[in-house]
C-alpha cells in the first residue's frame, strides 16, 4: 500500500481521529485485527503497537523530557539541523539555535483534551505534520528561565506585545532585536514557501512563556516563569509551538486548534455561544458618570435613547455601583472619599450587594409622575469640583505630607431623592424591574466588576471569606510596559486577596445576588494583568514589594490563576446563561489559555479614549486610529477565544464616524458610552435600527493580507485595511490611521505628526477572505464583482483582482461593499449591495436566491431593517414586488437600481425582482 511513512502518517491520524489521542489506547487484540482489516499490517505499525502499550498514567504526567522524543508516524515539516537551524521544509527560519533547545513533533506528545470535538480533532489530526513544539532544559532549577532560541534575520514578521500589563497591539519588523518585551507571538513571513509560520509561547505545567529580544542581534529569548519562587523546573518539552501554513487565516485556526487539542485548558469560540448582546445596540455608563453613576442618570440615559428612536437593547452600568471603602475608613459604609478618578483603586469591596446609591431606590420612583429630572450639565460641573478637591488633596500631600481634610472643600454630591419613611427599599432589583417595565426593548443589563471583586479586592474580615492584603511589585518582562495610574494606585493600596480555594464561593456570592436583582451578565475588568500578575509580583509600573508571596501558597501565576478563572467560569454557568460576560483588560496568555472554557467574548483594543491623558491636543484625533489597529490585530489571536468587542465609543466625539465605521463590519456589538442627552442621532441611524437591533457581520473583522506585515499607525504610506463577511457579501473598510504609535524608548503611544496626513491605497475583492466561511467560498470563483463605497456613494463594476484606487484624510475612511455579480442569462446580470443608508450595507441581506418564473428570471431577497436599498442590475426589472405589493424604483442605465424598503417592526421583508 505504499511507503511506511504512508502506513505510519494514516495510522497515526486515524488514531488521533478516532481515540482522542495520537497513540492509540486498544487491545493488541482490536489493534491487529484493525490492521488485518485496514491491510496495512507493517513493521512500522508493530512499531506504534509497541508505543501504544504505554501505561495510561503517562498522559497525566508532567511533559519535561530533555530530549527530542522519538517521532514514530507523521514527520514534521519542521527540523533542527545539524548547524542547530530551526528550519521549516528546508528554509532556515532560526539560526544558531543552542543544544539545549529541542523540537518535538506535534504527535509524538501526549495531549491532555478530553472534550475536544470530533471534526476538530479529525482537522487537527490531518494537518498534524505543519506543528511542532519547542522545548528546552536548563541544569539548575528556576522560577524564571530566559533562554535564547535562535537568531533570525531580514525575514518580516508582525507580532502582538503587551504595552500595558493588561493591554497588547502589533509590532512589526525583520529582525529578532526588533522584538518587543512580553511578546505572545510572532508571525514569520516566509516567501520562500509562500507560507508563514507562527510562534506561539505556551503554558506548560505551571510555568507560562513569552518571547523576548535578546541581548545579541537578532536573537530571539523565550521567558519561561512560573511566578513563585517555590515552582522551579529545569526541564520542559512543550514551552511553545511552531505551525506553518499557506493562508495565515487559516493558519491561525489551525495552530491554536492544535493547541487547544494539546492543552485541553480552553475552547475555541466556535465551541461557543457569544452572549446575545453582539446582535444589539446598547449604551454604558461610564463616560456619562464615572464613579458617580446612579439610578436617575442612568434611568434618563435610556430614556434619552428611546424617544429619540434608537432603544438600547443592552445597558453596561459601569464601575461606581458597588459597596466599597478605604482601609482607613468605616469598614461597613461605604467610602466617603471617593472625590476624583483612581481614588476608587484603593478601595475594597465590603458586601456584594449595591452601594447606598442604588440600595436606597425605592420601586416605582422612576415611573412616577414626579420622578427627579436629571441635568447632564450640573452634574458634570459637580463632578468637575469633585476633581478639583481632589487634585487640591494630591498638591496638600506633596507638599505637607500630610492632609488635613478640615482645611480643604466638602465636595458636593447631589441627593436625587430621599428615602420615605416606612418605605422598604427596592435597591438594584426594584430600579431594574422598573426599567425594564418603562422600556421593555431593554433585554440585557450587565454591570461591572473586577476580577477580585473591586479594584483593591475584597476587604478582609467583612465577608465570610478568608481574604487577606499583600502588595505588590514589579516584575522583570514588563519593566518597559508603559506606566498606568491604574497600577501605581494598585502599588499603593496592594490587593484584598480572597483565598483561592473559595473563589467558586466568591463569585458565586456575588453573582448570585446580582442574577437575583435581574442582571443578566457582568462585565469582569482587570481580568488578567494587574488582577492576577499584581498578585504574582507582575505590575507594570514601579518597583514595590511583592504579592508573589501569596502565590507562594498556591502553585505560582498559572495554578492561582486557573483557580479564579474556574471559580469565574462555573458561577458564569450558575447565574448568567454560560455567556453573560465581558472579559476586559485580559490581554495575556495566561487568560487566553486558562480562562476561555467558558468566557466567549473580550475586549480586543484598549479603552475608547476621547483624549490624550498626556495632553496632547491632536491626541482627540490620533488616539482613535491606535484603538482600531490594536482591535483589528488583535483580533487575529483572540478571535480563535472569544468574540472580539471593539468597546464602545462617543457618538458625539470628533472622530465619532470614524468609530461608527469601523463598529459597523467589527462583527461585535455595538455600543456607546454617550452623556445623557448627547448623542448623534444621524449617524446612530447608520448602525441602529428602530427596534435596537444592528447588522452584524458572520465573522469579526480582520486586517487583509497585504497589511499584515506593514505599519498603518506611522510607517507614513500603509492604510489600515479590515475584511468581513456579511451572508451574501463581503465588506473591506479601509481607515487612515497614521499618525500616532509605540514609543519603545518613552514607553508610551504618541504622536508621529509626519505620518498624520492623507494616504492613498487600493482595494479589491481579492482582499476579502471569502473562505472563511463556508457559505461564502463559492465567491472566491466570480468573475465580477459590484463594489459600493459608501462615503464616496459610488458603484463600480470590476473583475475579481481589479484594483480600486482610494485616497483618504487623516482620521477618515471608507466601506467598500462587495458584492459577486450573478449571470441570470445572456443578458441579465445581478448583484445586491443591501441597504445604502446603513454602514454595513450587506449585512441587511438575510436570503438570496436566483432562479425564474416561467422564462422570467428572478431575484428572491429578504431584507433586515429599513431604508433604500441599492443594487447592480444591468437590465432594468420589470417589477419589483415587496412584501406582496408591487412598489416604485429607479434604475439608470449604469445598472443603478434603488428601492425603498419601509419598517416592519422588526420583521424581514420579501422582495421579488422580476427582470426583462
Amino acid at each position: 500500500m505504499g511507503s511506511t511513512r504512508f502506513h505510519q502518517e494514516n495510522l497515526q491520524r486515524f488514531c488521533l481521529y478516532k481515540y482522542k489521542h495520537p497513540v492509540l489506547l486498544v487491545s493488541p487484540f482490536n489493534f491487529f485485527f484493525l490492521l488485518l482489516f485496514s491491510n496495512i499490517l507493517c513493521f512500522s505499525c508493530i512499531l506504534c503497537l509497541i508505543q501504544s502499550m504505554a501505561p495510561p498514567n503517562l498522559f497525566s504526567e508532567s511533559r519535561t523530557s530533555n530530549t527530542t522524543p522519538v517521532d514514530f508516524v507523521a514527520k514534521s515539516r519542521f527540523s533542527l539541523t545539524e548547524e542547530r537551524n530551526l528550519a521549516v521544509d528546508g528554509v532556515t527560519l532560526f539560526s544558531h539555535v543552542p543544544s539545549n533547545v529541542t523540537l518535538s513533533s506535534f504527535t509524538s506528545l501526549p495531549h491532555l483534551a478530553t472534550d475536544t470535538p470530533d471534526y476538530i480533532l479529525e482537522s487537527v489530526s490531518l494537518k498534524s505534520n505543519n506543528g511542532s513544539f519547542l522545548g528546552l532544559s536548563v541544569e539548575e532549577p528556576a522560577d524564571r528561565i530566559l533562554n535564547p532560541i535562535g537568531n533570525f534575520f531580514g525575514r518580516k514578521f508582525l507580532s502582538i506585545f503587551r504595552f500595558k500589563t493588561w493591554w497588547s497591539t502589533m509590532w512589526v519588523g525583520s529582525n529578532g532585536s526588533d522584538l518587543q518585551m512580553e511578546t505572545q507571538l510572532i508571525l514569520l513571513r516566509v516567501p520562500e514557501l509562500d507560507s508563514y509560520v507562527l510562534v506561539l509561547p505556551l503554558i506548560e505545567g505551571s510555568f507560562r512563556s513569552a518571547i523576548h529580544p535578546g541581548k545579541h542581534e537578532g536573537e530571539v529569548v523565550l521567558c519561561v516563569e512560573s511566578g513563585s519562587e517555590k515552582v522551579k523546573g529545569k526541564g520542559f518539552s512543550s514551552c511553545a509551538y511552531l505551525h506553518i501554513g499557506d493562508n495565515p487565516f487559516d493558519l491561525m485556526r489551525d495552530a491554536f486548534a492544535a493547541v487547544r487539542v494539546h492543552l485541553g485548558s480552553y475552547r475555541l469560540l466556535e465551541e461557543k455561544t457569544p452572549p446575545k448582546i453582539i446582535d444589539s445596540f446598547g449604551w454604558c455608563s461610564w463616560d456619562a458618570f464615572y464613579l458617580t453613576v446612579e439610578p436617575v442618570g442612568l434611568w434618563h440615559g435610556v430614556k434619552s435613547f428611546v424617544e429619540n428612536g434608537f432603544p438600547p437593547r443592552f445597558l453596561i452600568i459601569d464601575d461606581g455601583w458597588q459597596s466599597i471603602n478605604m482601609d482607613h475608613e468605616n469598614p461597613f459604609e461605604d467610602s466617603k472619599d471617593l472625590t476624583g478618578l483612581g481614588s476608587q483603586m484603593l478601595c475594597r469591596l465590603y458586601r456584594f450587594k449595591e452601594n447606598d446609591k442604588f440600595a436606597k431606590y425605592q420601586a416605582g420612583t422612576m415611573l412616577s409622575s414626579n420622578a427627579p429630572a436629571f441635568d447632564q450639565d450640573k452634574h458634570d460641573k459637580v463632578f468637575e469640583e469633585m476633581i478639583a478637591v481632589a487634585e487640591l488633596k494630591k498638591k496638600k500631600l506633596k507638599e505637607d505630607g500630610e492632609i488635613d481634610i478640615s482645611d480643604l472643600p466638602e465636595p458636593k454630591i447631589i441627593e436625587y431623592f430621599d428615602e420615605k419613611e416606612g418605605v422598604e427599599r427596592g435597591g438594584l432589583k426594584a430600579l431594574v424591574s422598573d426599567l425594564r417595565e418603562r422600556f421593555p426593548s431593554l433585554e440585557d443589563v450587565y454591570v461591572w466588576h473586577a476580577l477580585c471583586g473591586a479594584w483593591g479586592g475584597v476587604r478582609p474580615e467583612t465577608t465570610h471569606l478568608d481574604a487577606k492584603v499583600a502588595a505588590a511589585r514589579l516584575a522583570a518582562g514588563l519593566q518597559t510596559t508603559m506606566p498606568d495610574l491604574a497600577v501605581d494606585m494598585i502599588i499603593q493600596g496592594g490587593i484584598g486577596l480572597v483565598n483561592p480555594d473559595q473563589a467558586t464561593e466568591f463569585y458565586d456570592a456575588m453573582h448570585f445576588h446580582l442574577a437575583d436583582a435581574g442582571i443578566t451578565g457582568v462585565k469582569v475588568d482587570v481580568m488578567h494583568g494587574q488582577r492576577m500578575e499584581c498578585i504574582l509580583g507582575v505590575c507594570s509600573a514601579g518597583p514595590v514589594q511583592a504579592l508573589e508571596y501569596v502565590a507562594e501558597d498556591y502553585g505560582g501565576r498559572v495554578q492561582l490563576a486557573k483557580a479564579y478563572y474556574d471559580g469565574l467560569s462555573q458561577s458564569l454557568k450558575n447565574n448568567f446563561g454560560g455567556s453573560g460576560l465581558i472579559a476586559s483588560m485580559e490581554q495575556c496568555n495566561d487568560f487566553f489559555f486558562l480562562a476561555t472554557k467558558q468566557i466567549s467574548m473580550g475586549r480586543v483594543g484598549d479603552d475608547f479614549w476621547f483624549e490624550d491623558p498626556n495632553g496632547d491636543p491632536m491626541g482627540v484625533y490620533w488616539l482613535q486610529g491606535v484603538h482600531m489597529i490594536h482591535c483589528s490585530y488583535n483580533s487575529l489571536w483572540q478571535g480563535q477565544f472569544i468574540q472580539p468587542d471593539w468597546d464602545m465609543f462617543q457618538s458625539n466625539h470628533l472622530c465619532a464616524e470614524f468609530h461608527a465605521g469601523s463598529r459597523a463590519i467589527c462583527g461585535g456589538p455595538v455600543y456607546v458610552s454617550d452623556k445623557v442627552g448627547g448623542h448623534n442621532f444621524v449617524l446612530l441611524r447608520k448602525l441602529v435600527f428602530p427596534d435596537g437591533t444592528i447588522l452584524r457581520c458572520q465573522h469579526y473583522a480582520l486586517p487583509t493580507r497585504d497589511c499584515l506585515f506593514e505599519n498603518p499607525l506611522f510607517d507614513g504610506k500603509t492604510l489600515l485595511k479590515i475584511w468581513n463577511l456579511n451572508k451574501y457579501v463581503g465588506v473591506v473598510g479601509a481607515f487612515n490611521c497614521q499618525g500616532a504609535g509605540w514609543y519603545p524608548e518613552e514607553r508610551k503611544c504618541k504622536a508621529y505628526p509626519q505620518c498624520y496626513k492623507s494616504i492613498s491605497g487600493m482595494v479589491s475583492p481579492d482582499d476579502v477572505e471569502w473562505e472563511q466561511k463556508d457559505s461564502t467560498v463559492q465567491y472566491r470563483k466570480a468573475k465580477q464583482f459590484a463594489v459600493y463605497l459608501h462615503k464616496s456613494d459610488t458603484l463600480n463594476l470590476v473583475n475579481s483582482k481589479d484594483q480600486i484606487n482610494i485616497t483618504l484624510q487623516p482620521s477618515s475612511f471608507d466601506i467598500f461593499t462587495i458584492s459577486p455579480v450573478h449571470k441570470l442569462n445572456e443578458k441579465a446580470k445581478f448583484a445586491p449591495i443591501g441597504l445604502e443608508n446603513m454602514f454595513n450595507s450587506g449585512g441587511a441581506i438575510e436570503f438570496l436566491d436566483y432562479g425564474c418564473k416561467g422564462s422570467i428570471p428572478t431575484v428572491k431577497i429578504q431584507v433586515k431593517g429599513t431604508g433604500k436599498f441599492l443594487a447592480f442590475s444591468c437590465k432594468k426589472p420589470r417589477e419589483i414586488i415587496l412584501n406582496a405589493k408591487g412598489v416604485e424604483f429607479e434604475w439608470s442605465s449604469n445598472g443603478i437600481l434603488r428601492f425603498e424598503v419601509p419598517w416592519t417592526g422588526g420583521k424581514l421583508s420579501n422582495v421579488l425582482i422580476l427582470m426583462s
